[in-house]
């Protein structure tokens, strides 16, 4: 963890040993037990909370206005934006008539689970059946800060390498989906195989669905559109049980 990250910003200790390791669990621990919280609150208003994570420049923005457009009428969406800077994704998102809240970190390279329970306070839990929560562009840092997510789905951009699975497996292990987007580029591409790429995670995570898509052409969001709808089904009866108790 880098010093000028959020997640070391509690670290006191000057150097290396037991009390550093103390320090960095404990706020892991604190974190963990507030993204408990945060699930206690999707699952008592019935939303689904899904933490889209990849590198900057990937599509996440361009994805979740495709997805709002093709599931307009059809489920209730809200966007959590995370961004080191501006309100620039958040305006793009409520174009469409959606609710966003936009965080900005400064200089902490990824979102975590406080930083997600006062977004929350902006969002009317009852109007929202999928909330996305986009997470600050980086393959490291968002891995290990839990959010209350419910899954994980990581974006891998076309004009990547196809070996960034292999560079980055922790947060392309923990993941519940990986999309290869801007697959509209590839005719023009020739240094990223898309059989390469998921190889690579199926290396990390043999069982590990892969979607190849294009948010520009619609080419292959059938497949992340129907998984939404399937999981989001599959949590519903959950949600109801939680939320009666």
């Amino acid at each position: 963890m880098c010093k000028e990250c959020g997640c070391d910003s509690h670290v006191v200790a000057p150097t290396p040993g037991p009390r550093r390791i103390d320090v960095v669990q404990n706020l892991l621990s604190e974190n963990d037990h507030q993204a408990l919280h945060n699930q206690e609150h999707f699952d008592a208003h019935g939303v689904i909370a899904i933490n889209l994570m990849s590198s900057p420049g990937s599509g996440k923005t361009s994805l979740l206005e495709a997805t709002i457009e093709a599931l307009a009428g059809e489920l209730r969406i809200a966007v959590i934006e995370g961004d080191l800077e501006t309100e620039n994704d958040a305006l793009r998102i409520r174009r469409h008539g959606v609710p966003a809240v936009q965080i900005t970190t400064g200089m902490a390279c990824h979102l975590d689970a406080g930083m997600v329970h006062d977004a929350l306070h902006h969002l009317d839990l009852d109007d929202i059946d999928l909330l996305f929560i986009e997470n600050v562009g980086n393959l490291v840092c968002p891995a290990g800060f839990a959010l209350g997510q419910h899954a994980d789905v990581v974006l891998l951009s076309a004009t990547e390498g196809d070996d960034k699975p292999a560079k980055y497996p922790v947060i392309f292990r923990q993941a519940s989906r990986v999309l290869i987007t801007k697959a509209d580029l590839l005719p023009y591409l020739g240094d990223f195989d898309p059989a390469r790429a998921a190889a690579a995670v199926h290396r990390l995570a043999a069982d590990m669905p892969i979607d190849v898509l294009s948010a520009k052409s619609g080419a292959g969001m059938d497949g992340w559109l129907g998984w939404l709808r399937t999981f989001r089904r599959q949590l519903q009866p959950l949600r109801r049980s939680v939320s009666h108790k």
